[in-house]
C-alpha cells in the first residue's frame, strides 16, 4: 500500500472555545476570529499539494474546510467518525464551573480522563476507534495522495495516540492542544503512522 499524508487540521475557534468552554457534539458557530483562521487555512491550502478534502459533518469543521475547498476546487466530503467527542454534563461549560460543583470527579478526571471521562460523556476509547477507523478509511482512498482533514481537538488528539502508540490516557499530557486551524501531518502506511508536524500554522 502506497503511504498517503493527512493534514489534520482543527476548526476555527467558536463562540464556546473563545471562553474554554467544552463543544462536543453541540453545533456552535465559528467567531470571526475562527472565520479568519478558516481563510487563513484556505490560503496555506492554495499553496500547498492537497488532493482532497474530507471533514467532520459539525458545521464548524465543513465552515474551516470552505475556504480550502473553493481554493482547491473541490468539494468537501463528510465522515461522521470524524465528529467530535460527546462531554455529557459539561458541554457548554468550562472544567473549572464542573470542578467547582464535583471537584473529586474533576480531579479523576485530571488524573486519567479516559478511566474517568465526564457523567454522560462518550467513552474516549470509542471515540479513539471511530477516528483512527476514520482516518484509515480516508487514506485508503486515497493512495499516495495528500489530503487535508477537518475535525477536533479531543478526538483528533485522542486519535493521534491511537495511531501512535501512545496509551489514550495520555492524550492530555502528550497534545496539550491543537491550534485552531494549524496543520499537523501525519504518513499513514497501512497499520503504520508517523508523525511528521505538529500544529504548524497557517497565519
Amino acid at each position: 500500500m502506497t503511504a498517503t499524508t493527512l493534514l489534520l487540521a482543527r476548526h476555527g475557534q467558536t463562540v464556546w472555545h473563545a471562553g474554554n468552554r467544552y463543544a462536543g457534539v453541540s453545533d456552535v458557530a465559528l467567531t470571526d476570529t475562527g472565520r479568519a483562521q478558516a481563510e487563513a487555512l484556505g490560503r496555506w491550502a492554495a499553496g500547498h499539494p492537497v488532493d482532497a478534502v474530507w471533514t467532520s459533518p459539525l458545521s464548524r469543521a465543513v465552515d474551516t474546510a470552505e475556504p480550502a475547498c473553493r481554493a482547491l476546487g473541490v468539494a468537501a466530503r463528510r465522515d461522521p467518525g470524524l465528529r467530535e467527542c460527546d462531554f455529557g454534563v459539561v458541554e457548554g461549560r468550562t472544567l473549572a464551573e464542573f470542578a467547582a460543583e464535583h471537584p473529586a470527579a474533576a480531579e479523576a478526571y485530571r488524573a486519567d480522563p479516559v478511566a474517568h471521562p465526564f457523567p454522560g460523556a462518550e467513552d474516549p476509547r470509542a471515540a479513539a476507534a471511530r477516528g483512527t477507523a476514520a482516518l484509515r478509511r480516508i487514506a485508503a482512498a486515497h493512495p499516495g495522495g495528500r489530503v487535508l482533514v477537518v475535525a477536533h481537538n479531543t478526538l483528533l488528539r485522542l486519535t493521534l495516540c491511537s495511531l501512535l502508540g501512545i496509551p489514550l490516557a495520555e492524550y492530555r499530557r502528550a497534545f496539550p492542544r491543537l491550534r485552531n486551524a494549524a496543520v499537523s501531518e501525519i504518513r499513514v502506511d497501512g497499520d503504520s503512522t508517523g508523525l511528521l508536524s505538529l500544529n504548524l500554522p497557517c497565519g
